[in-house]
């Protein structure tokens, strides 16, 4: 198996404190810092990943 093409945040800024997402396969998000990107792998669903995301989005929107 290939290994994912991963894509940093675009919030991130310089340094060792990105996070990193790839969708390796479809039904599978995975996400990991850039400071050890081999090193721990969170793996979800496109779903949960959407409801964290709108989760996030939603707290920051009402401050």
């Amino acid at each position: 198996m290939p290994a994912p093409a991963w894509q940093k945040s675009s919030y991130c800024a310089q340094g060792n404190s990105c996070v990193h997402i790839a969708a390796p396969s479809p039904g599978t998000v995975q996400l990991t810092e850039s400071g050890d990107p081999t090193g721990a792998i969170l793996r979800t669903t496109p779903a949960a990943w959407a409801a964290l995301v709108r989760t996030i989005k939603d707290n920051r929107a009402h401050g």
